[in-house]
């Protein structure tokens, strides 16, 4: 048991299930994110956590984002943009929720690993995280998605701080902090 080789192995399995996401998809993403009104996010278990630290960092660089099923989450609407993360894209209350926000004018963007599910149908863009020759046992279940995810949201912050001119300094500035 090697750890360092292991991680390394489990990064090539990450980067690779990314090359789906061409370079049009990543600007379309950050346009859709800059000029939202506000941004929401939604997934439930390990996605929904990789999500909620997508939405942590869109807070640092001075977006207006909330984490559905928040209490006090804002009513969505037609200028904003929700950003749903589902493995499956079959979880049925991320569905739903894409449902709802379609039903009201809201742009979707999905991230999930099949490309042809009930949430890719409902979206609007689809950034296909694409698992089909993960690696089973060496990463079980959705490990390979969630991880590949938040590399690539992860990857989406420079950029974007670089967009919006947000330096290191002013997302320090609003971290959280609690003295």
């Amino acid at each position: 048991m090697n750890p360092t080789k292991e991680a390394e192995q489990l990064s090539g399995y990450c980067i690779s299930a990314l090359k789906n996401i061409t370079p049009e998809d990543r600007i379309e993403f950050a346009d859709r994110i800059e000029s939202a009104e506000r941004i929401f996010v939604f997934g439930v278990g390990r996605s929904g956590l990789i999500g909620q630290t997508f939405a942590v960092r869109l807070v640092q660089l001075g977006l207006r984002v909330f984490f559905v099923g928040d209490m006090t989450t804002p009513i969505i609407g037609k200028n904003d943009l929700l950003i749903l993360v589902s493995n499956t894209g079959n979880t049925m209350s991320v569905v739903k929720t894409a449902e709802i926000a379609k039903r009201i004018g809201t742009y979707v963007i999905c991230v999930t690993s099949d490309h042809e599910s009930d949430l890719t149908r409902t979206s609007d863009k689809i950034l296909h995280i694409d698992t089909e020759y993960g690696p089973g046992p060496d990463a079980p279940l959705g490990t390979i998605f969630e991880d590949a995810t938040l590399l690539f949201f992860d990857s989406m912050i420079p950029y974007l701080m670089d967009r919006l001119g947000v330096s290191e300094e002013d997302m320090r500035n609003r971290h959280a902090i609690w003295v």
